[in-house]
């Protein structure tokens, strides 16, 4: 038997809000194969981001092959992947029926707002906003998918009907993807934390939340950890793999990175932005705007983490409305050498509130604006405002994490597409004057995902492992402005989201 025969691999699906990835890595987290399946989401009325849940399987299946195939170009075969972990957008929502097992209408998706009008009648049926925060974690608001399942209950026919014959099951993308790969109906307690349907101190469904918002019990699936084997796959290239990991998208990044301990923390930087500060074994309920949510369950016996979550709407995307809509550059890395053209922003601040702004604010009145412009102003300046905007925005979750743990952060894991970016990267170091630490391996989100099932079938024993290979290599920025500077900055920052306010 060859060397190359007994090595042993573990293997991710990363299915994304536009994408779906396959990766297969080794035992010290490098990746050896990947592919990626990209697909459109549907806008079927203003505000309305949906999706055919059987696109999104089959999306999986191609990214799958496409991996498998480079894979065993390298000589290796698919019995070598010892289990295979999935990570997934959070909160998007999928009905289906558990007789035929086929979706009863589209996946709503996480940013899709259609729920508007439902979440100001549950509001004011529940006297507030933060009403079962207590219990969940959450606000109530159209992001996560309590709301999704009452919109559905309400207003698709086959859902309807479906309850009436008791075959009606709902699931985060998590759910179904794992039930039609293997036959389980289960998910994991970081996803289930997404849901504002499950209790954060005793991990079952919460029958106060339940009752509320409408949704039975035996329509949902059973909460497990997020590392322990739900079942194996049953056909396909992966037949007879289990599958073993678990965690929401922004949570397997946590795993990724690494922050295991109370007091760290993970800013991912994708199209929104997400900061996730683990607080322990013990739930901080925010009194600064925040989410509180479960940060990973590492096996059933094992203690579940907590953490801080701070969401920024609009963070690569805002590089894509300069590239597609404005024309202001051709490629999005070319904001980063743009912005690194002038010496500071020249007075202008660009607040990318599209869609209003999320936490700390939580003002969906808020619109996009740019001010402080000049006839000194250039496209450099548009540039690194665009940058600042999201460091800004990740300075204000971060004084609302310290404000709520009463820890004083220190260090900062990054990931994500805006960290290629040297220049970003420093501009965040400077604005928050801590350590920013950037890995040389940048999916970890995926990553996240197979350390957790690899942890689920022994490839890896421990944390301690799983911490040894995320991170094994990283680079770091510190800030390189004055304190005086700095200040001025922030204080030039506020005013402009003030201007931001009030537009609809």
């Amino acid at each position: 038997m060859s060397a190359k025969s007994e090595q042993v691999f573990v293997g991710a699906i990363d299915q994304g809000t536009s994408s779906t990835r396959f990766l297969i890595f080794d035992v010290k987290g490098q990746i050896v194969a990947s592919h990626q399946c990209e697909y459109q989401n549907y806008y079927a009325k203003a505000g309305w981001v949906e999706k055919d849940p059987s696109e999104i399987l089959e999306s999986v299946e191609t990214a799958v092959a496409g991996a498998c195939r480079r894979f065993n170009s390298l000589g290796f075969e698919a019995s070598q992947i010892k289990s295979v972990g999935i990570t997934n957008q959070r909160e998007t929502t999928v009905a289906f029926d558990v007789e035929t097992g086929k979706p009863l209408t589209n996946a709503i998706i996480w940013n899709d707002v259609r729920t508007k009008d439902v979440v100001r009648r549950l509001i004011d049926e529940a006297g507030s906003a933060s009403r079962f925060a207590a219990i969940n974690g959450l606000p109530i608001t159209t992001y996560f998918s309590a709301v999704k399942m009452r919109w559905m209950l309400e207003n698709v026919g086959a859902v309807k009907e479906a309850r009436e014959r008791g075959t009606l099951r709902f699931g985060t993308i998590d759910t179904w993807l794992i039930y039609k790969l293997t036959g389980t109906y289960v998910t994991d307690v970081t996803n289930a934390s997404r849901t504002m349907l499950m209790d954060l101190k005793t991990f079952k469904w919460s029958a106060e939340c339940l009752d509320f918002f409408g949704v039975r019990e035996s329509e949902l699936p059973e909460i497990r950890s997020s590392a322990e084997v739900y079942g194996t796959i049953g056909e396909g290239r992966l037949q007879g793999v289990p599958i073993a990991g678990c965690l929401g998208d922004q949570q397997a990044a946590m795993v990724g990175q690494s922050c295991f301990e109370a007091g760290e923390a993970k800013n991912t930087y994708g199209t929104g932005c997400f900061m996730l500060f683990n607080t322990g074994d013990q739930p901080i309920f925010s009194k600064n705007g925040l989410l509180t949510t479960v940060g990973y369950q590492l096996g059933p016996d094992a203690v579940p983490k907590y953490a801080l979550e701070g969401s920024i709407a609009v963070a690569g995307s805002a590089i894509q409305w300069l590239r597609d809509k404005v024309g202001l550059v051709e490629a999005a890395n070319e904001i980063g050498s743009l912005s690194d053209s002038v010496d500071d922003n020249g007075g202008v601040y660009f607040v990318t509130a599209f869609s209003g702004l999320f936490a700390p604010y939580w003002r969906d009145d808020a619109r996009g604006c740019i001010v402080g412009l000049t006839q000194y102003a250039t496209r450099g300046h548009i540039a690194r405002a665009t940058l600042e905007s999201v460091c800004y925005q990740t300075r204000a979750i971060l004084d609302a994490m310290r404000k709520d743990s009463g820890t004083d952060l220190r260090r900062l894991r990054v990931d994500g597409g805006m960290t290629n970016s040297d220049q970003a990267m420093q501009i965040q170091a400077d604005i928050l004057d801590i350590e920013v630490v950037r890995p040389e391996n940048r999916e970890t989100t995926a990553l996240g995902a197979a350390l957790a099932a690899g942890l689920g079938v022994g490839v890896w024993q421990n944390e301690a492992e799983l911490r040894q290979i995320a991170q094994s290599n990283v680079s770091a920025f510190w800030s390189r402005i004055s304190s005086e500077k700095r200040d001025e900055m922030l204080q030039g920052w506020e005013k402009a989201v003030e201007r931001s306010y009030n537009w609809a």
